[in-house]
């Protein structure tokens, strides 16, 4: 879709993008969202357009389950050896940014178990308008809504919704059946981010992460420029 607006300058990285031994580790985008929003279809349609030409691993974040990790395992998005999940036992946002030690430790035992690799997705659990990434755990952050949750989201903001690096909207085939105004929400979100990016999506269709996967592909040139 045309609607929202997307903005070419990638998404600043962090300094410290050496491993240990020297060589450049892989960048790491973190993807979160309310509940239902469609991360880990994201996360899904994202590898499987990206795979073919990227070096890709996956850490999962649930609260007391493997679920999401197990998802994308049945369908073998990537090797089980490329994913990793993490049970955080608490809100999801405790484990991507108050104490992201689990994360750090999943994502730095891919590198270890499968690397070199160019890019890690960390998917949050299901969490609210607040949930932020700690810039220690990844470079870039997406965050996912979707129109069923209502057109209101975009306008009701919250440090998700305003200071992610992208916004995706998702699910836009539903907004006919839910009542949800896409220009509208299109209008909110360019008022709540300014320059930053915002874009539609419906995983409906192989094509649909398209813009999404484009993005993902600028921010990894930026990162090994």
């Amino acid at each position: 879709m045309h609607l929202g607006h997307t903005h070419d300058a990638p998404a600043a990285v962090s300094a410290d993008a050496t491993r240990p031994d020297g060589t450049r580790r892989a960048l790491r985008i973190g993807l979160g969202g309310p509940v239902g929003s469609g991360k880990t279809a994201t996360v899904a349609a994202l590898c499987r357009a990206l795979r073919d030409r990227l070096s890709i691993a996956v850490v999962t974040n649930d609260i007391y389950t493997r679920e999401d990790a197990e998802f994308l395992l049945r369908n073998a998005v990537l090797p089980p050896e490329r994913i990793q999940a993490v049970e955080t036992g608490a809100c999801p946002h405790t484990a991507i940014r108050d104490d992201i030690s689990a994360n750090l430790e999943a994502v730095e035992d891919l590198e270890d178990a499968v690397g070199p690799l160019d890019l890690i997705l960390v998917e949050s659990g299901g969490d609210n308008l607040t949930a932020t990434f700690s810039k220690g755990l990844v470079d870039a952050q997406i965050f996912v809504i979707d129109v069923a949750g209502g057109d209101d989201i975009p306008r009701k903001g919250g440090p998700g919704v305003t200071t992610a690096d992208l916004l995706v909207i998702n699910k836009t085939d539903l907004a006919p059946h839910v009542g949800s105004d896409l220009q509208r929400m299109a209008r909110d979100a360019k008022e709540q981010r300014g320059e930053l990016p915002v874009l539609f999506t419906s995983l409906t269709s192989a094509e649909g992460v398209g813009p999404v996967a484009d993005w993902v592909r600028a921010q990894l040139a930026a990162w090994t420029a």
